[in-house]
């Protein structure tokens, strides 16, 4: 599907709900508006669009992001990221986790995604105003492993029985961080920092996205810990049901990263699975996120979500 309007945006669908790869944008470059907005209508449109080829820097990547809302500068960031860049994170694969809480990459995988479903989430979605979007950069990647999936809640939301649409359009889940993470034994360096800087708030079940209108499944892997007003067994029945449904083949997209690939999706309308299969620990896998500040969601009701712990709106 081209965008014959004169801009030289070439958008191109990868799969049948989710994802376009977008050819004809310099992204180091300025960008004129008509641009801007020709890659906004794909990002709505497709929830998640792909760059080949792209020459950015960190400051580059900074002003692109600029482009399309405020670039938020967490005040917890990986220890190799960039220090004169406060907005960019930087990700080693392999290399992070070991020193910092005492377990390898492989370890980390076990007893973060001990389910089929357990890995797939949003950026920071247990915070009261999730990011908006994500902007990844690749640096280095290894010759093969470390794609990257993406689910349309856009889709899932729109695929499920208009019974189980009504019941879900009434619901609300706590969002906590480090839901269901499985301990070690002895000391547990990395259980610790999840405690010492918990966040957690009670998001609607299904949000309405701010500048499309669509209903979307708010559902994740990492966050959802349980469905307010139903029972544990309850709670957990429907949130792998729903779960199931959001990550359903037909929903989702799979990106195989390039050097100077850039993935630009909608973090209120998508979720995302990283790599669980890099085999290859001479080669790491070097990537660079930038987040743009997002709103409070909002329900079907009108409803926003509130605060329980260790979250306010604005605040990184």
């Amino acid at each position: 599907m081209a965008v014959d309007d004169g801009t030289g945006v070439d958008v191109k669908p990868v799969a049948g709900h989710i994802g376009a790869e977008i050819a004809g944008v310099d992204l180091a470059g300025p960008l004129d508006d008509a641009v801007v907005a020709a890659i906004r209508s794909a990002l709505r449109r497709w929830k998640v669009v792909f760059f080949r080829d792209q020459k950015l820097d960190h400051a580059a990547h900074v002003a692109l992001a600029r482009r399309f809302g405020r670039p938020v500068a967490p005040s917890r960031r990986g220890s190799v990221s960039p220090a004169d860049f406060p907005e960019v994170e930087t990700t080693a694969d392999r290399l992070e986790l070991g020193g910092r809480y005492g377990m390898d990459h492989d370890e980390w995988l076990r007893r973060r995604r001990h389910t089929l479903l357990r890995g797939w989430h949003c950026d920071h979605g247990a915070r009261i105003d999730p990011p908006a979007a994500t902007l990844l950069r690749a640096e280095s990647v290894p010759p093969y492993g470390g794609d990257t999936q993406w689910a349309s809640l856009a889709a899932a939301y729109a695929g499920l029985s208009k019974p189980l649409r009504d019941f879900a359009d009434g619901l609300r889940a706590e969002h906590r961080l480090g839901v269901g993470y499985q301990p070690r034994a002895g000391d547990d360096a990395y259980l610790r920092h999840l405690l010492d800087h918990q966040v957690a708030s009670e998001h609607p079940l299904v949000r309405v996205h701010p500048e499309t209108g669509e209903r979307l499944l708010n559902v994740n892997g990492y966050y959802v810990e349980q469905i307010v007003g139903l029972s544990r067994a309850e709670s957990a029945h429907l949130l792998d049901l729903l779960l199931e449904q959001a990550t359903r083949p037909e929903y989702t997209v799979r990106f195989r990263w390039e050097p100077g690939s850039v993935a630009f999706w909608d973090n209120r309308a998508a979720i995302h699975l990283a790599p669980g299969d890099l085999v290859t620990p001479e080669h790491p896998r070097v990537m660079h996120r930038v987040m743009l500040a997002g709103e409070v969601p909002v329900g079907p009701d009108g409803r926003p979500s509130t605060p329980l712990t260790g979250t306010e709106p604005g605040r990184w």
